[in-house]
């Protein structure tokens, strides 16, 4: 297959790569759309360490199933998916009790710290455990549906805030992220948003997609502004994204 290979910091190359071969509990799936997440970017450059070359980074994506191993049930040929970038083990106390985010085990696609290298979806076929797996409505496109996994982090962000119709939220930070998280805020019915950042550029597209209100953060008067917005009384949440 062809894949996007980290050969050194600062340094990628498009090469021809083994093809992965799915276990007897793994699917293959055929990508057909992979975002670039900020980690990646730091990966690239070597500045986090936890992407150590040679390496096919990328963990936002979606594809169909090209193969399934034969202790795979319930997922066929040609299904349409998306996936959690997190790989757990399945069979911990924190995997049986939901809480997949804490198994000792668990792994990131396109990541490898110093314990494990994991390759990920920068290629034309990756493969993963059912587990992780999502199917895909037929009107989500697959780049679309590559989306899937940063808006999930800015859905969840505000589900754990519970924000009433009443409320007013600061996001500090306006990438992709915070974009996502301001537009959950909408959905969740916030009254006020105030977006931060540093670019006057992604302040405009902040408005665009729900703020109410937008403040450069490297002015001095920053928490004054955002009190003055407020009649004094201040946000009921903080989200830094």
């Amino acid at each position: 297959m062809k894949a996007l290979l980290l050969t050194a910091p600062s340094q990628l190359e498009f090469v021809s790569f083994p093809d992965p071969q799915p276990a007897d509990d793994e699917v293959l799936l055929r990508v057909r759309a992979c975002g670039i997440c900020g980690s990646d970017i730091h990966g690239w450059d070597g500045s986090t360490g936890r992407r150590r070359p040679p390496l096919i980074m990328g963990h936002e994506a979606s594809g169909e199933i090209a193969a399934v191993g034969s202790r795979v049930d319930g997922w066929r040929v040609g299904e349409r998916v998306t996936f959690d970038s997190t790989i757990s083990c399945g069979e911990c106390p924190s995997c049986r009790s939901g809480h997949v985010n804490l198994c000792d085990r668990r792994r990131v696609l396109g990541v490898a710290p110093a314990e494990y290298r994991q390759h990920g979806a920068f290629a034309e076929f990756v493969t993963l455990p059912p587990r992780i797996l999502y199917r895909l409505p037929d009107a989500l496109s697959f780049e679309q549906a590559a989306m899937v996994e940063p808006v999930s982090i800015a859905v969840h962000a505000v589900q754990r805030v519970r924000v009433s119709p009443t409320d007013t939220a600061v996001v500090v930070g306006s990438g992709m992220i915070g974009l996502f998280v301001i537009q959950a805020l909408r959905w969740a019915g916030a009254k006020r948003i105030i977006a931060l950042d540093l670019e006057e550029k992604r302040l405009a597209l902040a408005r665009e997609l729900g703020a109410t209100d937008t403040v450069k953060s490297d002015r001095d008067d920053t928490a004054a502004e955002i009190a003055r917005l407020t009649g004094g009384q201040g946000a009921d949440w903080l989200l830094r994204s």
